[in-house]
Formats: structure tokens, sequence, C-alpha cells
């Protein structure tokens, strides 16, 4: 009997670590506790295939941060093991400080040195490298990020978007197994923040980094990750697509999370849900008691004398018109319209809308 269990346990492990190799990032069962009373990260399991971009998705305090710096090696898990491109750093019993983690950083300040030059912030981590290939090196990565010819410059001698390819470069200097980037898009205005994250996706797929994001941002996390990790409370609630992430939320606290919803109390019959307009397609069955959930563009509306709901406030946006409309129950409602000159506070419509959608127990 012992011997079937001993044989059980090794097995398990063979299948842990198999698991492990095919992963560039594997988190298995992690949880990290501040004190008595604060659990920062709860649990978390989470795999991130070579190449792939991974975002960590939350509101501030959900204990993301944490995570990546669990990988990064910058604090110790209580439990669960972590692994980095087929090697255990940390966890049931091992453990690699973060300087042999092959980890690249950016923080959110960038950090770079004030008084180096772009070519030398960039060079730090090649200490141990011949003073030939280190040139060459940070010539590769200059080119790489699009800086080339700047070398001789300083930090505030450059914009903040440059100032971010900076770090990111350093990041990927020393070739790593992993890059980590935590807010770091987060002191760019919002115009520089659109075309810095296009580029940082660029440079990434260019390197073919394996990357994990920590964001509060929906957009950034939707617009730069082939997936999306929520973290609520600091519990991975759901991992997937951006698509199911936004389209198909788990919980309705994904739901609520990741972009602006309307829920509506409904029946639900399987396949089908009625509610205040209507019968409703479900994108996955349910039944009895249920909040119905509605994005804005998912509600359709067009003038119409006779139709079931009124418009009792727009907002124009230029590309599209943010509107509010009255149900006859007294519900109200977010529609994100195409801009209309005949919709305008009291006109009458008909709302109706696209696709199926997502129901959730009360």
């Amino acid at each position: 009997m012992l011997m079937i269990a001993i044989h059980h346990t090794e097995k398990k492990q063979v299948v842990a670590q198999r698991s492990a190799e095919l992963s560039v990032i594997e988190m298995r069962g992690v949880s990290k506790r501040f004190g008595k009373h604060t659990l920062a990260v709860n649990d978390v399991s989470l795999s991130v295939q070579q190449g792939r971009l991974v975002a960590l998705l939350g509101p501030s305090g959900c204990g993301k941060s944490t995570t990546l710096r669990l990988v990064a090696g910058l604090e110790f898990p209580d439990q669960g093991e972590i692994w980095l491109a087929g090697k255990r750093v940390a966890g049931d019993g091992a453990w690699l400080p973060p300087e042999v983690r092959r980890v690249g950083m950016v923080f959110q300040d960038y950090a770079l040195f004030p008084h180096l030059t772009i070519g030398d912030n960039i060079a730090f981590p090649l200490t141990n490298m011949p003073a030939r290939r280190r040139h060459q090196r940070v010539g590769e990565l200059l080119e790489l990020v699009g800086l080339a010819g700047l070398a001789q410059r300083y930090p505030h001698q450059i914009s903040g978007g440059q100032q971010q390819r900076v770090a990111l470069a350093r990041a990927m200097a020393a070739d790593p197994a992993v890059v980590l980037l935590d807010e770091p898009f987060s002191n760019l205005d919002t115009a520089l923040r659109t075309t810095t994250r296009e580029e940082v996706r660029t440079i990434l797929a260019a390197a073919g980094a394996t990357t994990m994001l920590v964001t509060h941002d929906q957009e950034e996390a939707f617009s730069l990750a082939d997936t999306v990790a929520v973290m609520l409370d600091g519990i991975l609630i759901q991992v997937g697509t951006p698509q199911d992430i936004y389209l198909r939320p788990a919980t309705r606290a994904v739901a609520s999370f990741v972009g602006a919803a309307t829920f509506l109390p409904g029946e639900a019959y399987g396949d089908t849900v009625v509610c205040a307009l209507g019968t409703l397609p479900l994108a996955r069955p349910a039944h009895g008691d249920v909040n119905v959930l509605l994005r804005p563009e998912s509600v359709v509306i067009q003038p119409d004398i006779v139709g079931n709901a009124c418009v009792r406030e727009v907002r124009f946006f230029g590309a599209y018109q943010a509107t509010c409309i009255q149900l006859r129950d007294g519900t109200c409602l977010d529609a994100r319209a195409i801009p209309q000159l005949d919709l305008r506070p009291d006109t009458p419509v008909a709302a109706t809308v696209a696709g199926p959608v997502m129901a959730y127990a009360t």
C-alpha cells in the first residue's frame, strides 16, 4: 500500500514537472500572506506559454502586483510552486533569487538611472559581457525599440514614451526567459499611452518574448494581451481570451469590472430568458431567477413612435452617442448608438438586443 502511495506521488510530481516544462511561466496553487489577516494572493494557478502575453487585470489592491513580484522573486510564496522555463524557482524547498531567474522587469516609474546615458542604462544588466559584444547588443536593442542613434542621450532628454522603450530594452538586454511589466503605461498621458502600448506590443512580438503584464486598465489588457486573467481579492476568477472575458464573463463581478454593464431581472428557461426587453437568447443555459447582462453596445435603439422606451439623456462623443433610455417599466439602460440627429431627450425609441446575452443566478 505504501509503495502504491509513493508511486502515485511520484507520478503526480512527474506530471507537474512536464506541465511546467510546457509553459514558460507556471504558477501552481501559489498563496502569499502579509501578516495574519491579509491574504494578498490566494491559491493562484496560471500557465503562460512561450511567446504569449498574459495580462493580470484587476482593481488596485487585488494582489496582481504581488503576483508579479512572486514571479520575479521579490517575494517568497507561503505555499505553492513557481516554475520558469521548466525550472522550479520557488516552492517545495526550492528558491532561486531574482538575479538568476532570467527575468526582465519594467517598473511603473521605469527606474532609469538619470546619471547614465540611454546606452549605459540598457547595458547595465550586461556587466559580465565582453565590451565589444555588449556594445553590439545595445545597438541591437536600440534598433529593436526604434531608438537607434540615441545611445548618448540621457533620460531627461527624451520623451516619456521613449523612456518606456528604454526601460523595455534594458529588461530584454540579458535575453530573459520572461518579461514582467508592472503598470508600465500609467505615467503616460492618454494619447501617448495608446501609441506606446502598440509600440511595446510590436517590440515584444518581434522579440518572441513571454510576457506578464499587470494593469487595472481594461482597454489596455484587452488590446495587448493574448490571455487575460481577472483577479479580484487575491483570487484568479477567470482566465481566457479578451473576447471570452468581455463577452462571456464567468461571474457578475467580472462582468461589472471589465466593462460598462446594466443588469435586468429575468426568468431563464434553458436557452432563453424573459425580461423587460422580451425573450432573449442565452449565451449559456440558465434556469430560474437571473440577472441579465447588457452592454451599452449590445442595446440597439431606433426612433419609433410606438417603441418600448424613451430617450432620457444623450451625450455626444463624435464617433458614437452614449444614450440613457428608460423602458416602460421605469428601468433605465445605457445604449451606445452611432451618431443620429433624431436622437434627443424624450424621443420614443424601439430598444432591442443584438446577440445572445449572459445571465447570472440571483
